[in-house]
């Protein structure tokens, strides 16, 4: 018999597929849908990255943040934009090397760059189609993928990378690291990295914690001995709530200023057909993507410090 929480949570994450009607999430309170996100791993931005290491809501289960292997389901598809897309500019920039910063939330940067970032993949079904949208406008994202993902789905990661995309470390299992040990933490940073590395023989060049929880003095050995920055955000449209597209949108494009980093995640399907008006409305604003690693390059002032999560 299968657990019913397991199976509540496979019936939440396939209902932006579904009839948005017949949405399971009004039964649930605010703290019971956050714990049973937290259980599924659906989500990076819901405990606090503060230093203080505040308890988490709850704590998730090994590898449940992995998704159903499925085919791509016949529900609701992103119309496609009428008439030609704007494109984002090719710059030729180079991929951007190791930086000094420990951790970031976004970089000062003198014109109005920005990189898209995208948590918790690679999908079966929603990453495809969101590398549809960015190759036809000519973007360039970064993915913070889960390692037991990539192991579930090589081909997927394998494209990502073949078209120019970035890829950071999301740990293996998606836990909760400021409640691990360094043993334990730095085990789920070198699963996913090798995991990444047999797939599509590509190195992560930054990490993200999932919901943002690492102690600084975690964040300051990581960088001293894997080498990567800690990866957070200043621009969270709480896509994990399943707003509907057109709100994620907007809340993208009310947050997003020049050197945002901006958090979505493809494991959601709502959040992928937010990304035609997303992008458009950006791209339309003026706005330039480039990856995580070319954003840091372009940095005109010291790394920005440690963010809360969701600020």
């Amino acid at each position: 018999m299968k657990n019913p929480i397991e199976t509540l949570g496979y019936k939440i994450i396939t209902s932006a597929s579904s009839d948005p009607n017949e949405s399971l999430m009004p039964n649930l309170s605010r703290r019971g849908f956050i714990a049973l996100s937290a259980v599924m791993g659906s989500s990076c931005s819901m405990i606090s990255g503060k230093e203080d290491g505040a308890q988490a809501q709850a704590k998730p289960t090994p590898g449940a943040a992995a998704p159903q292997k499925t085919t791509p389901n016949s529900g609701y598809r992103t119309p496609r934009v009428q008439g030609p897309v704007p494109r984002n500019p090719s710059m030729n920039l180079p991929a951007g090397g190791p930086t000094s910063g420990i951790t970031f939330s976004r970089v000062a940067v003198s014109q109005p760059y920005v990189a898209m970032t995208f948590d918790d993949g690679p999908h079966p079904s929603n990453t495809p189609r969101l590398l549809d949208m960015l190759r036809e406008r000519n973007i360039k994202a970064t993915f913070y993928v889960i390692g037991k993902n990539v192991d579930l789905y090589p081909n997927v990661l394998r494209r990502t990378v073949s078209e120019g995309h970035e890829i950071g470390n999301h740990t293996y299992n998606h836990p909760i690291l400021s409640k691990l040990g360094d043993s334990a933490v730095r085990e789920e940073l070198t699963k996913c990295r090798d995991a990444v590395a047999r797939a599509a023989g590509v190195q992560p060049r930054t990490m993200r914690p999932p919901y943002g929880a690492l102690l600084q003095r975690q964040r300051e050995w990581i960088h001293a001995e894997l080498r990567y920055p800690t990866i957070m955000w200043s621009v969270d449209p709480l896509d994990w709530k399943r707003p509907g597209a057109s709100v994620i949108a907007s809340r993208i494009h009310a947050g997003t200023t020049p050197g945002a980093i901006i958090l979505a995640h493809d494991l959601h399907a709502g959040t992928i057909d937010a990304m035609p008006a997303t992008l458009d409305g950006l791209l339309r604003k003026g706005y330039k993507f480039v990856t995580v690693s070319q954003l840091l390059a372009m940095a005109t002032a010291p790394a920005s410090g440690p963010i809360a999560a969701g600020q």
